[in-house]
């Protein structure tokens, strides 16, 4: 789902929400495998491409999130997958995105509130 305001602000919004929600999905693959042999965890990068785009003056709304193999060592059955470790990207993953949804719903709010003085 792609979400953007036509200002920089919620275009980084936008953005953040896209790379979380890849990042969910991703974390739910990578659990759903854990006893898959010879699955290779992967894990979501956007923020450095989000803080880039910042530093630049220019976010645009077409920051793209980085997937990448894990480095987790492998286990007994050539799987990669740390259960506890993919639980805590989870849980992290679910606070990243609730701040991320309040943020938005503030614009929204400021947006509104601006349009109608």
């Amino acid at each position: 789902m792609s979400f953007h305001l036509s200002d920089p602000v919620g275009a980084i919004l936008g953005s953040a929400l896209d790379g979380i929600a890849l990042r969910q999905r991703v974390i739910a693959d990578n659990i759903a495998n854990v006893d898959t042999p010879h699955y290779r965890a992967s894990s979501v990068n956007f923020e450095d491409n989000l803080r880039s785009a910042i530093a630049s003056g220019s976010p645009d709304g077409s920051i793209s999130p980085t997937l990448a193999a894990t480095d987790t060592p492998v286990g007994a059955n050539d799987n990669n997958v740390d259960l506890r470790k993919e639980t805590l990207a989870a849980v992290q993953s679910q606070f990243q995105y609730q701040m991320i949804t309040r943020a938005t719903s503030d614009r929204f709010d400021l947006v509104r509130t601006m349009a109608a003085a």
